[in-house]
């Protein structure tokens, strides 16, 4: 089960936040701009899209703590 959802990392300290957040998944996390998708656990990936405008990010995950988990997290970054 995938779960999508609309996150604003607008700054560095943001996305380096999320990165460190995201690391501690055992699932995969995806950033998506457009047609572009990186590896949601690395800095260096999320830092080579524009985020000057909001992303999406999906994890792929059936785990449903994890699921809750994460949208409990990405709260911060909406």
């Amino acid at each position: 089960m995938n779960t999508r959802l609309t996150v604003n990392l607008n700054d560095f300290a943001k996305a380096r936040k999320f990165s460190n957040e995201t690391s501690k998944f055992l699932s995969e996390i995806d950033v998506i701009r457009g047609r572009y998708v990186v590896d949601g656990k690395s800095a260096l990936g999320i830092l080579t899209i524009d985020l000057s405008k909001p992303v999406d990010v999906e994890i792929h995950s059936s785990d449903p703590y994890e699921i809750k988990r994460f949208n409990d997290i990405m709260g911060e970054f909406v």
